[in-house]
């Protein structure tokens, strides 16, 4: 392995801890008695991206160029609702339920492209998909984690980002990466409005940080991601990337005050990130 894919894979690796860490910063909030609305922090999360890609395009002279608006507005109004519920979830159960459940988006594209895309159809697939459902089971089932209805909100934010992600595959064929981002946070953050205009206000100056500090990381993890993948082949990117799962089940516990994981939310998290795994192998393997 070269320096520039061992750096590849470590931008990577940082990225999936950011993204990660951005949600420790919900929790952290609440540690501290401040009542902040999960629509505040996407809000925040969408303007604070929105103003970094125009920072962005200026410097680099770059404009907009729109091919296909259903893409676009496919991609960002997935994102917006899976920014938002993956949010919701963290504030409702805890981070590292809400984190593994998000990181089921690959078992749903697996399972949409078998539904709406013949072509793509994988018997093989479906029965990894079948496993790493049992996996989800297990992180919803009674225990330190157990089932209540808020665990959803993390399984929403699973079914949106898959939406969101087969949009994205779709855009990039025809968009640049600015366009893309463009009209992501900008519809993206105008929808969070629209929807939860009735929670929109002029944050606390203590508010402020934790807003500040939870866009701000996960700006940071996206960048990182960028920069990553020109390092490393997707199915690496795509490996690593799950390592969120693990770095959910390890840390929880410990930077976010989360209950530990019961034997059965160990083993859903395995089966998950198992999951990713082979789906992601498979899925470069049929690349070939």
């Amino acid at each position: 392995m070269d320096i520039r894919t061992t750096l590849g894979c470590l931008a990577v690796f940082g990225s999936a801890f950011f993204f990660y860490l951005a949600t420790v910063v919900i929790k952290w909030a609440a540690m501290a008695g401040l009542a902040i609305p999960s629509s505040m922090f996407t809000i925040s999360r969408f303007v604070f991206g929105f103003a970094t890609v125009l920072l962005v395009m200026a410097v680099q002279q770059k404009k907009i160029k729109v091919v296909k608006k259903t893409y676009l507005v496919g991609r960002a109004v997935g994102n917006a609702m899976a920014v938002f519920c993956f949010f919701k979830g963290v504030e409702t159960t805890s981070v590292a339920q809400a984190n593994i459940l998000n990181m089921t988006y690959p078992l749903f594209i697996a399972l949409f492209s078998w539904f709406f895309l013949r072509q793509q159809r994988d018997i093989f697939a479906l029965g990894i998909v079948g496993v790493a459902f049992a996996g989800v089971w297990l992180i919803l089932s009674p225990g330190d984690m157990g089932y209540t209805h808020n665990s959803l909100w993390g399984m929403a934010s699973g079914i949106f980002a898959a939406v969101a992600i087969m949009y994205l595959n779709m855009s990039r064929r025809v968009h640049d990466t600015q366009t893309t981002l463009f009209v992501m946070f900008g519809l993206g953050g105008l929808v969070v409005f629209c929807l939860f205009f009735h929670e929109m206000r002029v944050p606390l100056p203590e508010e402020c940080y934790y807003l500040f500090w939870c866009s701000a990381i996960a700006i940071a993890g996206q960048y990182l991601l960028t920069v990553g993948f020109k390092y490393v082949t997707a199915i690496e990117g795509g490996i690593i990337s799950s390592t969120r799962i693990l770095l959910a089940a390890l840390l929880g516990p410990v930077i976010a005050m989360d209950p530990s994981l019961s034997w059965s939310g160990w083993l859903g998290a395995f089966l998950i990130f198992t999951g990713n795994v082979v789906l992601t192998l498979r899925k470069a393997k049929k690349g070939r």
